[in-house]
């Protein structure tokens, strides 16, 4: 396999205890490629080791791996992205099996799905959160990833270069897949092994903190990606709710003619113009989101695919 034009890009912070083990697996499995270690202000010595080991270090000031995964897009020059973690958890073996499933099935992305092989690789309330993360992203957005905030995943040069980042932390995996999704990439997910942190290593990943970012992350993208179907469920909410405070209304004029309670009266009229303001709002943004894509799909199609299927 010609590996002359794969980058891997490993995101790290505080990795010491891992990230030579890690350059020098990839570089093994991938002879050829450039190694690349995104240090994201490390107080240790992962910078140092990483360069010992072969790598190209490149520091990204901004904090939070979104960031560095945004910095290492823009300025990484390569055909094909491998994007791993420095934890030294993913098999390193997996990826020509993966480089090569991108390739030779032309594909824009391939995940590799983890398969943990002890049970402290995976904490439970991480695998929780993972499930209803990725069964809500599903639901959204109509299909989705069996392990979508997976760490472990291969890119074609079109889907980095037309890919905008707005993600701080570890809520980028969902703005990954969900880039997939939307522009209908042709991606795919494949079993890789998933270990146990080494000795030394420690996970930087809150399971709630990081789920609410997750989640928000979701919501915010549901609202941004489909504002149609966004505000019309604010729609039916209001209306709803100004029938139902409406009915004992009308119950009561057609048996007195009056209206005693005027207040409630004023508030199902505000509900009910707050229902239609709502679904013009989703309206008109639903047509600025099909412009918006529309316009990144062409930023998809500008950027040449040097990778051909075999």
């Amino acid at each position: 396999m010609d590996d002359k034009h794969i980058a891997v890009l490993v995101p790290c912070y505080n990795e010491a205890a891992t990230i030579a083990r890690v350059v020098r697996d990839f570089a093994l499995h991938l002879p050829g490629a450039s190694i690349v270690v995104l240090d994201n202000n490390s107080t240790d010595r992962t910078a140092e080791l990483a360069r010992q080991a072969g790598a190209v270090v490149r520091t990204v000031a901004l904090q939070g791996k979104g960031n560095v995964v945004r910095r290492g897009f823009a300025d990484i020059e390569a055909d094909i992205y491998v994007l791993v973690d420095g934890d030294d958890t993913y098999d390193a073996a997996a990826a020509p099996v993966l480089v090569n499933r991108l390739r030779n099935e032309g594909m824009d992305m391939v995940v590799g799905a983890r398969r943990d092989q002890q049970a402290a690789a995976y904490r439970p309330g991480h695998r929780i959160g993972n499930v209803l993360l990725t069964r809500c992203a599903g639901f959204l957005f109509g299909r989705s990833f069996q392990d979508m905030l997976s760490g472990y995943r291969v890119f074609s040069r079109r889907y980095v270069k037309s890919f905008s980042a707005h993600a701080h932390g570890f809520e980028i995996e969902t703005e990954l897949a969900v880039h997939a999704l939307q522009l209908r990439m042709p991606v795919a997910e494949m079993e890789t092994a998933y270990g146990v942190r080494p000795e030394g290593s420690q996970s930087k990943l809150n399971t709630w903190r990081d789920g609410w970012r997750i989640l928000c992350t979701i919501a915010k993208l549901f609202k941004a990606e489909r504002p149609l179907l966004f505000f019309s469920l604010g729609f039916a909410f209001s209306e709803a709710l100004s029938v139902l405070l409406a009915l004992p209304l009308l119950w009561t004029y057609l048996e007195t003619g009056l209206v005693p309670r005027f207040p409630t009266a004023v508030l199902c009229v505000a509900l009910a113009l707050l229902g239609f303001l709502l679904l013009a709002c989703g309206l008109v943004l639903d047509t600025v989101t099909r412009g918006r894509i529309e316009a990144k799909h062409l930023a998809y199609l500008a950027v040449s695919s040097a990778e051909k299927p075999a």
